[in-house]
């Protein structure tokens, strides 16, 4: 029972992986490019609801996700408007791997800055104590409801792209972006919504992530690797695959930890190695 109880945990954790993820997956699809600032935006995100917490300490984290993710919103279109969309269509593909990875030095070093290099954490009051019975187990009611929250977000978003005229737009956009230019569509205006939406995504996995864990303004990298992960093992493009790479990627952890209680994340990163070689596409996306 130990063991089943370990993987639905795993399953639960892996949830809020796979929405670590899906934001850099919008990003390398759309724009090919891999956003090196995207673990700092995730723990920016978490330090921004320490300040509202702050300033409203009456007020749950959960219910501050909405004003987080609009701010986040903002300084992505800020980001891309005013200093990605200069490079992203240059030739050279690591012109805009090297400005974002700048903008995490800046970012790391301002958090610190500001909030100085203490651990953080957000808490969720009796709500993180509470469990509820499936079965003979007993799951937290917050790993539920993060997970219910972040099959809503993955949903919205496949809605999002595949149902509206805003998604026809960005996937032209991806696939033919000299192509829109002769339709009157802007490719920057559309990338600064999509860097904004990603970060959007990646606030509400931040905060969700600052509940259960700790973090620091060094956090960002662990943040970052994790997403690349996620989006490796998902296949690039492929958002419910970022979900199941996450999934995949929380199972490995804890029955890793179940197994060595010093290991960390290490058998989650030998199981993305493993999943590189056997399968550099990607595990979950479909061959065609």
């Amino acid at each position: 029972m130990i063991w089943v109880e370990t993987i639905v945990n795993g399953i639960l954790y892996g949830g809020l992986y796979g929405l670590l993820g899906v934001g850099l997956a919008l990003i390398v699809g759309v724009m090919r490019v891999v956003n090196l600032s995207h673990g700092e935006f995730i723990v920016l995100s978490a330090f921004i609801g320490v300040s509202l917490v702050g300033v409203f300490p009456s007020v749950h984290p959960l219910v501050l996700l909405l004003p987080v993710a609009v701010i986040a919103f903002a300084l992505g279109f800020a980001l891309q408007a005013v200093l990605i969309n200069r490079v992203v269509t240059r030739p050279d593909p690591f012109a805009a791997i090297l400005l974002t990875f700048g903008v995490a030095v800046v970012m790391r070093n301002l958090m610190v800055e500001i909030y100085g290099a203490d651990l953080r954490h957000l808490q969720a009051g009796r709500l993180a104590q509470a469990s509820t019975g499936i079965g003979s187990l007993q799951v937290g009611v917050l790993p539920l409801l993060i997970l219910a929250l972040s099959v809503v977000l993955f949903t919205a978003l496949q809605l999002l792209l595949t149902r509206t005229r805003f998604g026809r737009i960005v996937r032209a956009t991806a696939d033919h972006r000299d192509v829109v230019r002769l339709m009157g569509v802007n490719p920057g205006r559309v990338y600064n919504l999509v860097m904004g939406l990603s970060l959007a995504l990646a606030s509400v996995a931040g905060m969700l992530l600052a509940i259960r864990a700790s973090f620091s303004p060094y956090s960002g990298v662990e943040r970052l690797l994790v997403s690349f992960e996620v989006v490796v093992l998902g296949g690039l493009g492929t958002f419910w695959g970022a979900m199941l790479g996450g999934i995949t990627l929380g199972v490995a952890e804890l029955v890793g930890l179940r197994l060595d209680p010093n290991a960390g994340p290490l058998y989650a990163h030998l199981l993305f190695l493993a999943g590189v070689l056997l399968r550099p596409n990607g595990l979950f996306r479909v061959r065609t």
